[in-house]
């Protein structure tokens, strides 16, 4: 059953009356502004990472769950420490490509981007024979394997972005146009390391990429990382991009093209093709140490405080830029200063009734504009173990554009999280919808992603683009400008005049999801053929 059919037959899409019905449940908690202006204010200094910004912000939030009376994370503090390195590349050395066909020079920025993660002064990777190995991936639930009878050991592997369902728009392939976790870049690197390539090479493609060359080349080359134990020495030596032109004469020099190595790349038989080059390149890093912290509190469960659903929000955002002649601070209201205005409102709400079975967890992680690192860590070392963690939600930017009759989830037709999702919104005489662009990945690029990765069914969802008031158009318009004149800009601030009632709503449904989930005996899972069940399933047999 494909992805639209199987959403269809859980009855997850509904469809608004034809009377315009009244609105319902817009008011969850009246703080929740006042916490939404508090952390998005000029006091927070942007909230960057280590940084006075963090300081103030982690008081903040420490003070809140104390006063709310939650439980602290560890030996009565709320704070779990998240160490990471800051990564600045100093040098990087053009790629040079040898060969009895291919004799070229790739220069950074223009032809390639490359770094590495690896917690080293300098990288030196040299005569690295190069391979195309299709689209990277290794996806059993779709009987797919690019690295079938491949060996990639010290190789640099050369594979293609997203994945075959994205390029053949066949919904009975992957999951058609909606990308899957295998389309996304981080997953290529990561499969490739545990393959043993040296190097991991992605062809740009603004389409399949969702952005440009510039987005590749153009944005700050400075990386952050967890700092891990072993000096991050399990990734590749190096990771990057090709861009379009690049790839095009490395595949000419071999007597084809992209379009034939596409078309190559998706034939069930593929088998991996020599490239007959090999790759050189140096990278020189300066390597920075940082600490930085989530905040964490929780309410024990009542009858099963082993157990627990978790809410989760990141609090960090860009800080200051002091080059700037005006206004210096990157606020991050609606990202993610409401996210985590909402963590709050829950962990009020929930703190006013009585405890609910299972424990509920509150996180706020640091690190999400730096690569989603605050939640990979609480992933990694969980205050519940993972086949304890029953489900979890994801507030990251809440709606201020008024009510909204769709309910807006990223992922859609993941997990049974979404019909419990579906009723509560049809309650609120609104549907549930996917988000308009799947193909971008966004479920795949947020602090759920992490706990999904350890099979934790994630819910990532919010208020929509169908205007209770103004309909789907302008919605769509809200969206738009948003992400155009004020997402990741210094202009995110709050806005007093704001119609946060659809927030309100969302926070309703959010709570009603989180607290039948924690009151029952069900374990929601990821659907068939979700790329985390098997590993959902695996975890709970322990």
């Amino acid at each position: 059953m494909n992805k639209l059919a199987t959403t269809l037959a859980l009855g997850l899409v509904f469809s608004a009356s034809a009377a315009e019905p009244a609105l319902v449940q817009t008011d969850f908690n009246a703080n929740f502004a006042r916490y939404f202006e508090k952390v998005a204010s000029d006091e927070m200094q942007g909230r960057a990472p280590a940084t006075e910004g963090e300081k103030r912000t982690v008081a903040y939030l420490e003070s809140e769950f104390k006063r709310l009376g939650l439980t602290a994370y560890k030996d009565g503090s709320y704070r779990q420490a998240v160490p990471v390195v800051q990564i600045d590349p100093v040098s990087v050395s053009s790629m040079t490509l040898t060969g009895d066909k291919t004799a070229a020079s790739l220069v950074y920025k223009t032809d390639m981007m490359a770094w590495s993660t690896r917690m080293v002064p300098e990288i030196n990777v040299e005569n690295s024979e190069m391979v195309f190995a299709g689209y990277g991936i290794v996806a059993p639930e779709y009987n797919w394997n690019d690295y079938k009878d491949l060996d990639v050991k010290g190789k640099t592997v050369v594979v293609l972005v997203n994945d075959p369902g994205f390029a053949t728009q066949d919904p009975e392939l992957f999951t058609g146009n909606a990308m899957t976790y295998y389309g996304r870049w981080t997953y290529k690197y990561e499969e490739a390391a545990r393959q043993g390539a040296a190097m991991l090479l992605i062809v740009h493609e603004t389409e399949a990429a969702s952005y440009g060359w510039n987005v590749v080349a153009g944005t700050s080359p400075i990386r952050f990382e967890l700092a891990d134990a072993n000096k991050n020495m399990h990734k590749a030596q190096v990771e990057g991009w090709l861009s379009l032109d690049a790839a095009e004469r490395l595949f000419a020099a071999n007597g084809s093209s992209l379009k034939q190595m596409k078309a190559k790349a998706l034939k069930p038989d593929f088998k991996a093709i020599p490239l007959n080059a090999k790759a050189s390149i140096r990278i020189k890093n300066n390597l920075r140490e940082i600490d930085s912290n989530n905040v964490i509190g929780f309410i024990p469960g009542s009858k099963k405080p082993d157990e627990a659903v978790i809410y989760m929000a990141h609090w960090d955002h860009f800080g200051l830029d002091f080059s700037r002649s005006d206004d210096k601070i990157f606020n991050g209201a609606q990202d993610n200063a409401g996210g985590i205005a909402g963590l709050l409102a829950l962990a009020e709400k929930f703190k006013q009734g009585p405890a609910p079975e299972r424990s509920i967890a509150f996180v706020a992680v640091t690190a999400e504009e730096r690569g989603l690192l605050g939640s990979r860590w609480y992933a990694e070392h969980p205050l519940f173990p993972v086949n304890k963690t029953v489900a979890g939600i994801n507030m990251d930017i809440m709606n201020v554009y008024g009510p909204m009759r769709d309910v807006m989830v990223f992922g859609y037709g993941s997990s049974e999280l979404e019909p419990i999702l579906g009723k509560y919104a049809k309650a609120q005489n609104r549907y549930i919808a996917p988000e308009p662009t799947p193909q971008d990945g966004f479920y795949y690029r947020s602090d759920h992603f992490n706990l999904a990765k350890k099979g934790v069914p994630m819910l990532y969802a919010r208020g929509g683009i169908d205007s209770v008031e103004h309909g789907k158009d302008w919605g769509l318009a809200q969206r738009k400008n948003y992400v155009s004149d004020y997402y990741h800009k210094v202009n995110d601030e709050f806005d007093p005049n704001w119609d946060l009632r659809g927030s309100q709503q969302d926070l309703f449904l959010f709570y009603q999801v989180g607290l039948e989930v924690a009151n029952s005996q069900s374990w929601p899972n990821w659907l068939p053929g979700k790329e985390f069940k098997a590993i959902r399933d695996q975890s709970l047999q322990h």
